[in-house]
């Protein structure tokens, strides 16, 4: 991955933390690493455990940032965050996943959409 896609991608994220903050969202942890990947913030809302995948793009890219979360990704961030959950003792919780995406346009002010429930819990089963 190019440097600039990384800056770009920590820019969102800590754009994405500060917009969760705005609205009352507690921060558990951010770039949580699980032996089954990586999930960039996971937060509190209320007694809702949130496990959120944050997408950046430059406004005009082909694609719409969340639509980058792919099935597989989910179910990457559906292992992390069962991982997570028993770590901390919270399978009695609610839990969602949300999506964040940020657009950033060409004068570098960012264009935030927050997905909440964006995805279920992925199963294995099949």
């Amino acid at each position: 991955m190019s440097e600039k896609r990384l800056l770009l991608g920590r820019k969102g994220e800590e754009l994405a933390a500060c917009f969760l903050q705005q609205r009352n969202f507690t921060l558990l942890a951010r770039n949580y690493r699980g032996r089954a990947g990586e999930i960039d913030i996971i937060a509190r809302e209320g007694k809702t455990t949130v496990f959120i995948e944050v997408k950046t793009r430059q406004k005009g890219a082909s694609y719409f940032p969340a639509e980058a979360v792919t099935v597989r990704k989910q179910r990457q961030i559906s292992r992390t965050a069962q991982e997570f959950i028993l770590q901390h003792k919270l399978q009695n919780q609610s839990a969602r996943f949300d999506v964040i995406s940020v657009s950033m346009n060409q004068d570098g002010t960012p264009e935030i959409d927050h997905i909440a429930n964006a995805f279920d819990l992925s199963h294995d089963d099949c």
